[in-house]
């Protein structure tokens, strides 16, 4: 099988993750920052129909998606480890064509840095494509798969970047919306 993500520069590759690689991010690295990633926004922008939901009822799950801006983690893994990160990525998040690899430019407190990470394909068949507000509030209030509740993983998503100091205004106001159909339970 070829590869999907190959990092095509010399030395040590910068990878932004902006979801679950930022708090289990499976790899060996060698130095993390905080970062912010213009562009692109952090949005429950991909149909799950295993993990969040099933497939007559599909939940959702986080993606970077086209415009805003994204805090994250850019993690520096070292050149003779890069390797090994791309094929470990390319298994957990590529097994479907969900994301692509991209090179972005990251702003950090020590400066500028070029480096990677995944966004969502928009023509995958997985791309959420059209969903309104209310249709999202209502998937991630009542769907839930072989991981648990779509609240769940709103909840845990929050908290998680609560502790890396990030508050996300837009997931912050989703939040609200769905516990109020979920009856504050999510």
């Amino acid at each position: 099988m070829t590869p999907k993500i190959v990092f095509d520069r010399p030395g040590d590759v910068w990878f932004f993750a902006y979801g679950s690689l930022m708090w289990d991010p499976g790899f060996a690295f060698v130095e993390t920052r905080s970062a912010l990633l213009r562009g692109y926004h952090r949005k429950f922008c991909v149909d799950s129909t295993v993990y969040r939901g099933t497939p007559k009822r599909p939940g959702l799950v986080l993606g970077l998606d086209r415009g805003g801006a994204c805090r994250g983690i850019a993690y520096r893994i070292a050149e003779r480890r890069s390797h090994a990160a791309a094929r470990y990525l390319d298994r957990r998040e590529l097994a479907e064509d969900i994301y692509l690899l991209r090179r972005v430019g990251l702003e950090t407190a020590k400066g500028r840095l070029r480096g990677y990470t995944l966004v969502v394909d928009r023509a995958t068949p997985y791309y959420a494509r059209g969903v309104s507000a209310a249709e999202e509030v209502r998937r991630i209030a009542t769907c839930a798969g072989e991981r648990g509740t779509n609240a769940d993983y709103l909840d845990d998503t929050i908290a998680r970047l609560e502790a890396f100091g990030i508050r996300d205004r837009g997931l912050a106001a989703l939040h609200r919306r769905v516990r109020a159909v979920d009856g504050g339970q999510g």
